[in-house]
């Protein structure tokens, strides 16, 4: 997801959004906060024993064998529910870390906006929630007033992807561009990346002599998604791999299409707290492993999203 400091893209959830407060593919999708009591107690430790980078973990984690992970869970196909588990690009990823770090990666559902401060707060000790790594959120800095709002986290990266511009089937309104959104109605996830982009544009706009964009933001993807299906808004901006799924299964691939090239393509980071540069530094082991291992690239196969393949997991690689 983009959030002003998303991609969730940087303008500022793709899912690229503003730090503040700081993806309708399938249907909508429930946004319940998950549970957050800790199940591995020590008995995870026996589960770590075997695995190739269990050492590298804080024995706290390594011992409950459980990484508390925060994601907005409405997002397809990075990650979305079905059945009522967690499913997706980054769930499979979650799944082949844990393996090599001897641990389960459990996802708890809650509000993209919210993430962070709930990671600051250690309601979970990361996030996995197709974020992009942006230098506002590694600063702590809220991208629409500039400034310094938290300590800011780290971001292990793990894959590439930039914002679409996805509209009704057959462009019945001629959008090519994000200079066609002028004057226009525009839904999409508030603090996402995709926010911040569409407000640079909305001053564009004004300042090109045109009328702003009317931007009307929802709490998840899916809301939006609903607004540019029923006609209510004329695009909607997220991710191109999300723009890309929605586009080819919503209504069977009859309700929406992806309009020009990608903008901003920029990281996905899985964040952590700056003061846990151990769990940081353990989980892009575990990347670099499935990298060269091959599990990553079947993964992103699987899900026809091998476009936004990295060849290597760098920490705080976004700007």
């Amino acid at each position: 997801m983009t959030a002003s400091s998303t991609r969730r893209t940087t303008v500022a959830r793709s899912r690229t959004a503003a730090f503040g407060a700081i993806a309708v593919a399938g249907a909508l999708i429930l946004t319940g906060c998950g549970d957050q009591t800790d199940k591995g107690g020590d008995s995870g430790s026996s589960s770590t024993s075997s695995a190739p980078l269990a050492s590298k973990l804080p024995d706290a984690i390594r011992k409950a064998g459980v990484i508390k992970v925060g994601s907005d869970i409405a997002y397809p196909p990075v990650e979305y529910m079905q059945s009522g588990k967690a499913v997706g690009v980054d769930p499979d990823i979650a799944d082949a870390l844990g393996k090599q770090l001897g641990v389960k990666f459990e996802f708890q559902n809650g509000k993209f906006d919210n993430l962070i401060v709930g990671l600051q707060a250690n309601r979970f000790n990361a996030i996995m929630s197709a974020m992009n790594d942006t230098k506002d959120r590694q600063d702590g800095i809220d991208s629409d007033t500039g400034k310094k709002v938290g300590s800011g986290v780290d971001f292990v990266d793990y894959f590439t992807a930039g914002t679409s511009i996805l509209v009704q089937k057959g462009n019945p309104k001629g959008i090519k561009s994000l200079d066609d959104l002028c004057g226009k109605v525009v839904a999409l996830q508030k603090g996402t990346t995709s926010e911040g982009i569409a407000k640079a544009q909305s001053e564009k706009c004004t300042k090109d002599g045109n009328k702003a964009i009317n931007l009307q933001t929802f709490d998840t993807d899916p809301e939006a998604l609903l607004r540019l299906k029923q006609g209510a808004s004329v695009a909607d901006l997220n991710d191109f791999p999300v723009a890309a799924y929605n586009a080819k299964t919503s209504g069977g691939g009859k309700d929406f299409e992806v309009v020009g090239e990608q903008i901003e393509a920029g990281p996905y980071g899985l964040a952590v707290s700056k003061e846990n540069t151990q769990l940081r530094d353990a989980i892009q082991a575990a990347m670099a492993a499935i990298i060269k291992n091959g599990d990553y690239q079947k993964i992103l196969e699987k899900w026809n999203v091998t476009q936004g393949a990295v060849t290597e997991s760098k920490i705080n690689g976004g700007s």
